[in-house]
């Protein structure tokens, strides 16, 4: 349950099939409202925001942020005279080969280092690619608030499911940029170090900073100190009925004597199943190696891309 890509994510995995009838690379001369719904509903944004948000979030402040947003990505990678097939081009040999000769974004990698060799199946970054070509992405926010570190919370209207986010977020953020830094330096198996290490000290820390309880847990743990309980378990299997059904889950608060306990799901993406796939298929063997010495009661591999791993289990007062 260590490592992080949860958080990631940390990171769900629609249908690759769109409809017959649908070709989101035509515009069409439907309604602004029809037009915004057709975006919402392409399988690619979802995919975007599950497997690309982990390292390119839009809303990462400057000092968490541990890659490019998918924001200036877009705009390095498309000019008014690029076709939909060179950027899926581009994108496709960047994945396959993330090599500082193969980039369009050196300053990037002098920032945050290159990007590693991730697994995405080719459906999945074709309708990525699809998305981001004929669609607005969201801008970064200002640096006007970064810059004065303004975090979501201190907003006076903030609910309880906002405030949860915020805490789950945050703590994602910090876990990823310093696992993403580990993988990029030294790889899988000094990462899975990392989070042996360094993943409770780290979220301990947010924990103090947020005056919460965050914890990761699952039904599944890598370390047994991660084992749901029989509530939380419940909240799991809601969360897997949701994934199964390409459906949205929407955070389950419980509000008892002034405290509220937030609950969010982990869900896998193709990152994490270098760590918690199939072993000698996605997971190397000297990764496996590394698992079996590190936490010999393993218990979080065998998923699949779009998986419920465990889930966040928050709580604060209200």
């Amino acid at each position: 349950m260590r490592i992080f890509y949860t958080l990631i994510t940390v990171f769900l995995l629609l249908s690759c099939q769109t409809s017959e009838k649908t070709d989101y690379s035509k515009p069409t001369k439907d309604s602004t409202k029809e037009k915004n719904t057709t975006a919402k509903e392409h399988p690619g944004k979802k995919l975007m925001e599950v497997n690309c948000y982990v390292c390119h979030s839009p809303n990462a402040t400057s000092e968490n942020r541990i890659a490019p947003p998918m924001f200036a990505v877009k705009n390095h990678y498309i000019s008014s005279k690029t076709t939909k097939a060179e950027f899926r081009k581009a994108v496709q040999n960047w994945i396959a080969n993330p090599t500082e000769e193969n980039s369009k974004m050196r300053g990037a990698i002098k920032k945050f280092g290159l990007m590693p060799k991730t697994p995405f199946p080719k459906e999945t970054i074709d309708l990525i690619v699809d998305y981001i070509f004929d669609n607005k992405i969201n801008h970064p926010q200002s640096s006007i608030n970064q810059d004065k570190k303004v975090a979501p919370t201190d907003k006076p209207s903030i609910s309880n499911k906002e405030k949860g986010l915020a805490y789950a977020l945050s703590t994602q953020a910090v876990l990823g940029k310093n696992l993403m830094a580990t993988i990029q330096k030294e790889g899988t198996v000094a990462a899975l170090r990392f989070c042996n290490e360094q993943a409770y000290p780290l979220t301990d820390s947010m924990a103090v900073q947020h005056n919460a309880i965050i914890k990761r847990v699952s039904d599944k743990p890598r370390n047994l100190a991660n084992l749901a309980s029989f509530k939380e378990k419940e909240y799991i299997e809601i969360f897997k009925k949701d994934a199964l059904k390409n459906k949205e889950s929407e955070p389950i608060l419980v509000e008892n004597n002034g405290i509220v306990s937030f609950y969010y799901p982990i869900k896998t993406n193709a990152s994490c199943l270098q760590c918690h796939g199939k072993p000698n298929s996605n997971i190397q063997k000297n990764t496996l190696a590394a698992l079996k010495k590190l936490y010999p009661n393993d218990k979080a591999i065998g998923y699949n891309i779009n998986e419920v791993r465990g889930i966040w289990s928050i709580s604060f007062n209200q």
